[in-house]
């Protein structure tokens, strides 16, 4: 897709336009390992539906986040993998995990201590 800089406020602003969809994080964070085809990708994320998941991809691909490799078989194989711009936000997804992880881990242990939902205090 064709961004301007200077159609964001903020660079946040922009990378959330970016990779903010759904299921883009998880569709990054799982071509982080190489080249997936469609059928794994969905098995990777369930909650996501195959109409969903191809717009998803398709706007990745658009956005230069990945790329399509279409093989010339039938039936037709198509896998997924991530650019170099992908690939570049890998510590980004990275540290996502890592605070989801301690977020989970309060959560968890509010819910021990009787506290519930108050795990930001």
């Amino acid at each position: 897709m064709a961004k301007r800089a200077n159609a964001y406020h903020c660079s946040v602003e922009a990378t959330l336009d970016l990779v903010g969809g759904r299921h883009k994080a998880l569709i990054l964070w799982h071509l982080r390992g190489g080249k997936l085809r469609f059928g794994e990708l969905r098995r990777l994320i369930p909650q996501a539906t195959s109409k969903m998941l191809t717009q998803q991809l398709r706007e990745l691909e658009a956005d230069g986040m990945l790329t399509r490799i279409v093989y010339p078989v039938v039936p037709p194989k198509t896998e997924y993998a991530l650019t170099a711009l992908g690939r570049s936000f890998t510590p980004v997804l990275e540290a996502m995990c890592a605070w989801g992880r301690e977020y989970l881990d309060r959560l968890e242990a509010c819910a021990h201590d009787g506290e519930g939902a108050a795990a930001g205090e």
